[in-house]
């Protein structure tokens, strides 16, 4: 079970801040139109360099924040700002894209792991050559994951894991899920934890089930090129020693530099801008209305993938067109 818990919070890990992902196309109601004079004005600079906001709305009691988190990270890497954990405990509620304990509900999971896998018996090696596939087993099978049994899952999962193999092979573990020999953490199951013992309510702004079906828009065929050209892109990083995907972005989340996560450019192909759509633009606008009006009501602390907060159709974005004051806490 651990293993699946890995691969799902991985695969919300890349999609939700790579920096594959430019800026974005498309506007919510009341937003900005992309293009515009004050698109850019709303949308966060690069000195904005933070992952807490404030969130400000006409005639509420108090603010509530916005949080860009990075859903898994290695150990070594993880750091909890002591401003985060003092915006948590002002809030009454945390509210995550999912809620975080649906991913420990043991019922919830094994209907997800139904959906792990291509339908009509689909394989891997029915959508990609001989030597691709070959490439693709090989790359897996070295990071000590038996490759068989991951035969017929939708290749977007797979994509998930590439580039975290880590020293040792195996899959990642995610705190106190895994344990992994990557040791990796999730910023979910953290702030959950704290919200926890605080008292906090804790919910989410979709569904694990809602998240899934995104995937199933994607083509089996276009899944399963992205995952071969991945894999060789990790593995042409790994010959000349440079930093693969996932450390890039680890850098810069470090780094806090929302902008330059949501600018950061590369060549795109038209499956990744349909991913792009789907994975970034779309529930931006659909969270933008939910957080505002939620601000409204009471204080709420929002915790959402950091690669969604910038770019001029990022959330934070979309809520200054809407009238909304989001301002960075330093």
């Amino acid at each position: 079970m651990r293993h699946y818990l890995s691969l799902l919070f991985a695969l919300l890990f890349i999609y939700g801040c790579s920096p594959k992902f430019t800026e974005q196309t498309g506007s919510a109601t009341e937003s900005p139109k992309p293009g515009s004079a004050s698109i850019a004005q709303v949308a966060p600079s690069l000195t904005d360099t933070t992952l807490l906001w404030k969130i400000t709305t006409p005639g509420a009691a108090a603010p509530s924040y916005l949080f860009g988190t990075i859903h898994i990270i290695p150990e070594a890497d993880y750091f909890m700002p002591s401003k985060v954990v003092r915006a948590l405990n002002a809030t009454e509620e945390v509210v995550f894209e999912i809620d975080p304990r649906d991913m420990q509900d043991m019922s919830k999971m094994l209907g997800l792991m139904m959906k792990l896998n291509m339908k009509n018996g689909t394989k891997i090696s029915d959508l990609l050559s001989d030597e691709e596939y070959a490439t693709v087993k090989s790359y897996f099978q070295e990071m000590g994951i038996p490759f068989g049994m991951m035969s017929r899952m939708k290749p977007l999962f797979l994509s998930a894991m590439v580039g975290q193999g880590g020293e040792g092979g195996g899959m990642p573990g995610i705190g106190g899920l895994g344990g992994g020999p990557s040791g990796m953490k999730s910023y979910e199951m953290e702030l959950t934890e704290i919200a926890k013992a605080a008292g906090k309510e804790i919910g989410g702004l979709e569904t694990m089930d809602f998240q899934m079906s995104l995937f199933d828009s994607i083509a089996y065929e276009d899944q399963a090129r992205m995952l071969y050209e991945a894999v060789v892109a990790d593995q042409a990083s790994t010959e000349t020693g440079g930093e693969n995907q996932m450390d890039q972005m680890v850098a810069m989340y470090r780094r806090q530099a929302v902008a330059e996560m949501a600018s950061m450019m590369s060549e795109e192909t038209a499956e990744v801008n349909r991913f792009e759509e789907l994975l970034l633009t779309r529930r931006n606008e659909n969270w933008a209305p939910i957080i505002k009006t939620a601000a409204a009501s009471g204080p709420v602390f929002y915790a959402v993938g950091a690669g969604h907060l910038g770019g001029t159709n990022g959330v934070i974005a979309l809520l200054r067109g809407m009238g909304v004051s989001v301002e960075p806490v330093f």
